[in-house]
């Protein structure tokens, strides 16, 4: 692909999308184009963390381990970043992401990452209303779960 093309992708994802294009395309020539096939894992739980994604094409399931085993607790698809968080946190991966179709992101390095939130103060701004909106989904989830667990059980009489 072009790179005037992967600066017009990378226009179209919202946390990019107030950057100028000659910036998108010192990212896009500093970032590395991956591929994956659907069942193939971009990094899994407990990685270090050392870039973020922003996905092309495709889709990508977000699971996380527990006592039952993987969970999904997400989905991603176009123009969906993933990965930042153990970058902005300096934490091991918090989740496992495996691609659900063939998928096409940018990887973008820690290093890159945060020299852009540094010069975008606006990217900053954008990355957390992402996190606030996925902090928002997970808060309702948990509540829906917490209630169901606390109402009292039925008990039939016979």
């Amino acid at each position: 692909m072009l790179l005037k093309d992967e600066v017009e992708m990378l226009k179209r994802v919202p946390i990019f999308s107030r950057i100028a294009p000659a910036k998108l395309k010192l990212l896009a020539f500093t970032s590395d184009r991956v591929s994956y096939n659907a069942g193939q894992t971009l990094f899994h739980q407990g990685d270090q963390g050392d870039a973020a994604y922003v996905v092309l094409s495709g889709t990508a399931d977000i699971l996380v381990d527990s006592p039952a085993g993987e969970i999904k607790v997400a989905e991603v698809d176009l123009n969906s970043i993933v990965g930042e968080i153990a970058i902005l946190c300096d934490v091991s991966r918090t989740a496992t992401v495996k691609a659900t179709s063939r998928l096409e992101a940018l990887k973008i390095s820690k290093e890159h990452f945060l020299k852009l939130l540094s010069d975008f103060p606006e990217m900053a701004v954008e990355i957390m209303r992402v996190l606030a909106d996925r902090l928002n989904h997970t808060t309702s989830e948990l509540t829906a779960v917490r209630s169901r667990l606390n109402q009292p059980q039925s008990m039939s009489t016979h």
